[in-house]
């Protein structure tokens, strides 16, 4: 992220946590509403409104990419933790399933290479050289049965 970003990124982050205080401000002023407590409403609305324009104002020259799956699943009144660790466990398993795939087809290789050498003995050499180009090893031979 360019410095620039950064910077932009950190005012609008103060932009957002200023609106907070804003809301939570009317709050306190709603819960301990007097006669006398309008003009501290209005003036909370009022900076409620400014800071909500300034955000307005800055949100075009922020380049923040949102996946559209967060934010509907912030729409949908979910928290975005659980979006993360769901996220998380989901690439775990592919992972843990990728890694069986491969285990499973590095053996494949290695019993195909050893049944082509054992039936074919002359191709020995091209079979352990294509094997081990591709990262694999040849099993030693399968001791005779008694």
């Amino acid at each position: 992220m360019a410095p620039q970003d950064s910077i932009t990124v950190a005012a609008v982050e103060q932009q957002l946590k200023d609106i907070v205080q804003n809301l939570y401000g009317l709050i306190v002023q709603s819960v301990e509403y007097t006669i006398n407590s309008d003009n501290a409403m209005k003036n909370e609305i009022q900076m409620l409104v400014q800071n909500m324009v300034r955000l307005a104002q800055m949100a075009p020259s922020v380049n923040i990419n949102i996946p559209p799956e967060v934010t509907a699943y912030v729409e949908g009144s979910r928290n975005p933790d659980i979006f993360t660790r769901e996220f998380v466990e989901t690439v775990q398993r592919m992972n843990q399933m990728l890694k069986g795939r491969t285990e499973a087809y590095r053996l494949l290789q290695e019993t195909l290479a050893r049944d082509l050498i054992d039936g074919i003995p002359d191709l020995k050499d091209d079979i352990t050289r294509t094997v081990e180009a591709s990262g694999g090893k040849i099993p030693p031979p399968k001791a005779p049965a008694t």
